[in-house]
């Protein structure tokens, strides 16, 4: 898999046969960022078989714009994004360089906005804040498969 193309000069990818990082800079670098977690899933079910429903791609890929809209918006300077796949899932892992840590707000339907990591946490199995030397770096994860024993949505066993 190579991203390399992807990059449009706003971006500097490596990967791996299982992960893939990308330095986002700019508002530009988060429609940019969507596109990367969208070509590194297909991948892994074009190139290793793992099942990704649809389902599950438009999740990462809306966990990876909240992500890493929050991280543009908050903190100076670019972030750096790392997907993962393991144990039927892939990790979004955004660091960014403001210490802040983010306020998860209860859920409000008269408030207007703010509604991003609600969302994230909604749709994630797991979700983790930590503060690093420098700013601070979120992971979540998102299954793969819709169906809990691991086949993807519209795949049935025979």
């Amino acid at each position: 898999m190579n991203l390399a193309g992807q990059a449009k000069g706003r971006q500097r990818l490596t990967d791996t046969s299982a992960a893939v990082t990308a330095v986002v800079e700019g508002s530009a670098g988060i429609g940019d960022a969507r596109d990367v977690a969208r070509t590194f899933l297909e991948s892994l079910q074009a190139e290793q078989g793992l099942p990704v429903s649809s389902r599950a791609l438009g999740m990462a890929q809306l966990v990876v714009s909240e992500l890493v809209t929050n991280a543009r918006k908050h903190a100076p300077g670019p972030c750096v994004m790392t997907l993962e796949a393991d144990d039927g899932a892939v990790a979004v892992t955004v660091w960014d360089s403001c210490a802040t840590l983010p306020q998860i707000l209860p859920p409000d339907p008269a408030r207007v906005g703010q509604h991003g990591l609600e969302i994230v946490m909604a749709l994630c199995r797991s979700f983790e804040v930590h503060r690093e030397p420098v700013g601070k770096r979120i992971r979540a994860s998102v299954v793969l498969a819709d169906d809990p024993d691991g086949d993807a949505a519209g795949r049935r066993p025979m």
